[in-house]
């Protein structure tokens, strides 16, 4: 519902419904496909009721064969359509690797030029609600490391509304992670909120003493996190990296050079991850303006358990954030 700052309260399954819905309608060459996005409303009810809206030929249910429907996704992309391919969990989205590393992401470079893949292709990441190790897992960095892919993350309410209608405006193939613990997660956006831009990190919180460095999931924890910590004289900054490829390195940087420390947040496993690639761009090139070594807190490197109270400290939460924090400036 608005409210006097012409803000509306809205989901995040619910913002990126709208954003499917809005797609839909403004260009016919739009279609949706995956499993379950079409009777069953999605396996989590994201596209509930787009097929009464717009039938079968443009909300599509597929078999459950990953490699299939996301090359059918490419060939159709490839013959002049927008498709939004929805895989249902990242997991699930090894079985496309094929698909996705060795012909979306290579074709233009492979053509000379000559063909573009202008394919969407959204991903659900991270944990959410005991769903165990085959459901449950962060890999953006996978995908952050193929050149020929856009890579973007949905860490906000409003990115969730409008990155969509961005990738759907790229000559070029775009995955879109979205994130199943934040899916029932109520924010605030714009009452008139649509597309966004998808070139540039954004500050999400401006602060003198650390930068926190995250996205995703890390974005809601991090601000919550600089609240509490304000209440102890600290003043963080959250940069929302939001492009995951290309890094907008200019944003993070920049950040740093001004608070002289930095925090990397990220749900996916330590080694070989972003939060790697964000602490050595630090390291190469604002070594002179650190007064404290690059920290990073994520994920614990084992399989996602299945019990709640193991699941819960798999991955770095608000007050995980508090403490490390509270340890780089040794607050008492």
């Amino acid at each position: 519902m608005a409210n006097e700052n012409n803000t509306i309260s809205i989901t995040y399954r619910e913002a990126i419904k709208q954003a499917l819905r809005d797609a839909l309608r403004a260009d016919e060459r739009v279609f949706l496909m995956g499993e379950d996005v079409g009777r069953y409303g999605g396996a989590f009810a994201v596209s509930k009721g787009l097929l009464e809206e717009f039938g079968p030929d443009r909300i599509m249910d597929t078999p459950l064969s990953e490699s299939g429907f996301v090359g059918a996704g490419i060939g159709a992309a490839i013959a002049g359509m927008r498709p939004v391919v929805e895989v249902m969990t990242v997991n699930f989205s090894l079985l496309a690797m094929d698909q996705i590393v060795n012909n979306a992401a290579t074709l233009l470079h492979m053509s000379g030029g000559q063909v573009n893949v202008p394919v969407v292709i959204r991903m659900n990441s991270g944990l959410g609600r005991q769903l165990a190790a085959q459901h449950s897992h962060s890999w953006e960095s996978f995908y952050a490391h193929i050149p020929g892919l856009k890579v973007l993350s949905a860490g906000t309410h409003e990115d969730a509304r409008g990155m969509l209608l961005a990738a759907l405006k790229e000559p070029d193939p775009v995955v879109i992670f979205e994130y199943t613990a934040m899916l029932n997660l109520e924010g605030k956006i714009p009452a008139g909120a649509g597309i966004v831009e998808i070139q540039k990190a954004a500050i999400r919180r401006e602060g003198k003493d650390i930068s926190i460095i995250t996205y995703g999931p890390g974005v809601y924890k991090s601000l919550e996190a600089a609240n509490e910590l304000a209440k102890l004289g600290i003043d963080a900054e959250v940069v929302d990296l939001r492009v995951l490829r290309p890094l907008d390195e200019s944003c993070f940087l920049q950040s740093v050079r001004k608070t002289h420390r930095a925090l990397v947040v990220e749900e996916a496993w330590r080694s070989v991850s972003i939060s790697a690639e964000i602490s050595s761009r630090i390291m190469e090139q604002a070594f002179y303006e650190l007064d404290a070594p690059v920290h990073r807190l994520c994920g614990v490197e084992v399989p996602m358990p299945y019990p709640k109270h193991l699941e819960d400290i798999s991955v770095p939460q608000a007050g995980d954030i508090v403490n490390m924090i509270k340890k780089i400036l040794q607050h008492d």
